[in-house]
């Protein structure tokens, strides 16, 4: 099932050179956050990335494309085993907000018990084994966050700056080309939404039983806080709390098909030097 407009007004894609890659979300008019291993690249410039926003489909004519005027990636990322997964984009001008573009509220409790409903989207590819099976429509999929210490004992290399999240005994995933995007949940039905995690890694793309690695933003709040302060353009999450309250609808994941039907899947990489959802085995 395809997202609908408005659903995920947070959602953006991030592109270089006018090919999609990753995915991100808006924190307000001047920065977007995504994955540090998205932008892990001494070839990838300011000046070669756009971020497209507003819109559900990437041919739409009514997007807004912004230029990036800085990358920012944490100084501690870890590529080798994907900790602190975590990059800022500022842009070379302010978004204009509205409905169709709106910030998404960070987290403030580490809790999964905290959330009742949880949703990732993205335009990646919908076939893991297929490059070419990328969307230019947003897919959504729900999600359930695992218990860490569960999630540890099948992914021995996750540190406790990393969440895990799936869909009970489904194939709900993100995949390539989702990296980078939101994991974004509500504590109650109707309520705000906040982001609780960054499409990050994982195992393949939608096997059974097997979660999705996302970086857990509870543990960045006071790094997001002192990059923007030091970059000149201040992000405070306790002065912005988005009244968003959209509620998405539907169960199909990012590129994974209803059950029983056939297997097609859902982030996309035309640079083959930088990873997207970074697949670890």
């Amino acid at each position: 099932m395809e997202a609908e407009v408005g659903e995920f007004p947070w959602q953006v894609s991030i592109q270089a050179r006018g090919e999609p890659f990753c995915g991100g979300s808006i924190l307000n008019k001047w920065w977007i956050l995504t994955a540090a291993h998205c932008l892990y690249s001494e070839e990838l410039f300011p000046e070669e990335l756009s971020v497209v926003l507003g819109t559900n489909d990437l041919t739409s004519s009514s997007v807004e494309i912004k230029e990036v005027a800085s990358i920012i990636l944490h100084k501690d990322f870890k590529r080798a085993n994907m900790d602190n997964d975590i990059a800022l984009l500022l842009l070379a001008s302010p978004i204009t907000l509205n409905d169709l573009k709106v910030p998404i509220c960070l987290p403030t409790q580490h809790s999964p018990t905290t959330w009742r409903e949880c949703w990732v989207a993205g335009w990646g590819q919908t076939n893991a084994a297929d490059k070419n099976s990328v969307k230019t429509d947003l897919m959504k999929a729900p999600m359930v966050i695992m218990d860490w210490e569960e999630c540890s004992k099948v992914f021995p290399k996750l540190t406790k700056n990393m969440l895990c999240a799936g869909y009970n005994n489904e194939s709900y995933d993100a995949c390539q080309g989702d990296s980078g995007g939101p994991l974004v949940c509500t504590p109650e039905p109707g309520e705000k939404w906040y982001q609780v995690g960054i499409i990050s890694w994982g195992k393949s793309c939608g096997e059974k039983n097997t979660p999705g690695i996302y970086t857990s933003l509870v543990n960045y709040n006071l790094w997001i806080e002192k990059v923007t302060q030091l970059e000149g353009r201040p992000f405070s999450a306790e002065k912005l709390r988005t009244s968003v309250k959209q509620k998405p609808m539907g169960s199909q994941v990012l590129g994974v098909p209803e059950p029983g039907s056939l297997r097609s899947w859902l982030l996309l990489c035309p640079l083959s030097h930088v990873l997207f959802r970074a697949i670890l085995y």
